[in-house]
């Protein structure tokens, strides 16, 4: 949803000044984003012209780097995010490269090949929470869930896993080099028993299910 409008206007010195801007449109209101960039293309001799070139290839790496200065480092999207964003704001969700939220109460979405989109944060609260309602998880989503809540629950233990089955979402658990049982998530939740072989012993959360395995906290919840 942007308008790339491009301006030419001449001067005396039949010099031509072109100006490009962005506008940036939310469903709740339209906002106007500041230009990115105003130069001047001017007639040079052609013993100059490779100078201009390279100078500028550097304005615009200087402006990308200006760019990524701007957006803070955050942790990567999960696909699923992608997918809430896009359908969101109606874009492929492999172009998203991260969202942040400035004085709290814009939204900005980054874009993998440049550009951004301002969005009221209270709409684009409102549409996540319907959209993440109705969008079905697919597998590799839900691996992505169930993984991130292990990995938490681990740190609560003081445990570490080893490989895990994607498939199946099951893998081994460790405690100082001592193995300690085996844990996944299946149909019915949680599960995890001391052995390879036994009773399934099922739980609400990856932190529940590993505390029926004896194993005590190692650090606060």
């Amino acid at each position: 949803m942007r308008n790339h409008n491009l301006v030419c206007t001449h001067n005396k010195s039949d010099r031509s000044v072109y100006q490009t801007s962005a506008i940036a449109f939310s469903p709740i209101t339209e906002i106007s984003i500041m230009n990115y960039a105003t130069y001047t293309q001017q007639v040079i001799p052609s013993s100059s012209r490779d100078e201009q070139a390279l100078a500028q290839a550097e304005l615009y790496t200087h402006l990308e780097s200006q760019a990524e200065a701007v957006a803070p480092t955050q942790d990567p999207l999960t696909s699923r995010d992608r997918r809430i964003i896009g359908e969101i704001i109606q874009v492929e969700p492999e172009s998203v490269r991260t969202i942040w939220i400035e004085g709290g109460i814009t939204v900005w979405v980054q874009f993998v090949e440049g550009g951004r989109l301002p969005f009221d944060r209270n709409w684009f609260a409102t549409r996540v929470a319907e959209v993440k309602a109705t969008l079905p998880e697919t597998p590799r989503e839900r691996n992505e869930r169930l993984s991130d809540e292990l990995e938490k629950a681990c740190t609560v233990f003081g445990l570490y896993h080893g490989e895990v089955d994607w498939l199946s979402f099951s893998t081994k658990l460790f405690q100082d080099g001592h193995f300690v049982g085996f844990v996944g998530c299946n149909q019915q939740g949680w599960y995890a028993r001391p052995r390879q072989y036994g009773v399934n012993r099922v739980a609400g959360s990856a932190k529940d299910v590993i505390a029926l395995l004896g194993v005590r906290a190692a650090v606060a919840a």
